[in-house]
């Protein structure tokens, strides 16, 4: 897989914001290539991650989550980042409980429900058909939770109740968060961002995802800088496009 992503827009799903932009296009176009290679099988659990932080794992998780979401598909995304989740801020959603509470048992003195039920954990987003378990509290141990048996259970049974399932997971190099997801999710997409990660880097995650037993899909190339007029060149949506801005966060 091979996907080229501008660096605007970071923070907001552009796939809704702006479905006819290129940076739109491209994440379909990489939800296209998942279809394509998983075409003959009913693998739905993916897990997105990077070499090092700032390369827009974040980003590309939650817009291909929502690509997903708009061919009618119930798209969860998981955000095993629990040291530093950031789906939250992307979708405007509460940050816990998430799935650190989720994991250890410890929440909030207001929450409601059963703390062992997954579902209490499940927020929905603005996004018709996707939803989120954000990476909740701050954990002084987030490997050993994901290492737990309990951590293994829901995904066999989110597995049940939703089409896709992405992991938006820690930078592989710097922790060992992804590397003890890789082998429990159908696949990885590795993402890297031009002029930012070093080729030495982009071999020891792709090293690292195949030693434990993992899939590497492919490699999301990011923040490539596409001018809509160079992309009118290539597609069709012709005169229609409209140059996206960055979004100045408040």
């Amino acid at each position: 897989l091979y996907l080229s992503v501008s660096p605007y827009a970071l923070w907001f799903v552009v796939v809704v914001e702006n479905p006819k932009s290129p940076e739109a296009e491209m994440f379909r176009n990489l939800r296209t290539n998942i279809q394509f290679m998983n075409a003959d099988s009913d693998k739905k659990v993916m897990l997105v991650t990077s070499t090092i932080p700032g390369e827009g794992k974040s980003y590309v998780s939650a817009n291909l989550a929502a690509a997903f979401a708009q061919l009618d598909k119930k798209v969860l995304i998981i955000d095993t980042d629990m040291r530093k989740g950031r789906q939250y801020s992307l979708f405007n959603l509460r940050p816990r409980p998430g799935l650190s509470n989720f994991l250890s048992g410890v929440v909030d003195n207001d929450f409601i429900g059963e703390k062992d039920n997954i579902e209490n954990y499940i927020q929905e987003t603005e996004v018709e058909n996707l939803y989120l378990i954000s990476a909740g509290s701050v954990p002084p141990n987030p490997s050993e939770l994901l290492v737990s048996k309990k951590m293994k259970n829901i995904i066999e049974l989110l597995i049940k109740k939703f089409d896709i399932i992405i992991f938006d997971a820690p930078p592989c190099l710097i922790v060992a968060d992804a590397l003890i997801l890789a082998r429990l999710v159908d696949f990885n997409i590795l993402v890297t961002a031009q002029n930012v990660t070093k080729i030495e880097d982009l071999n020891k995650a792709k090293t690292a995802i195949e030693n434990v037993g993992g899939k590497l899909a492919g490699v999301v190339l990011n923040k490539v800088q596409v001018t809509t007029k160079k992309y009118e060149s290539a597609y069709y949506y012709g005169d229609k496009l409209a140059t996206i801005k960055p979004k100045q966060r408040k």
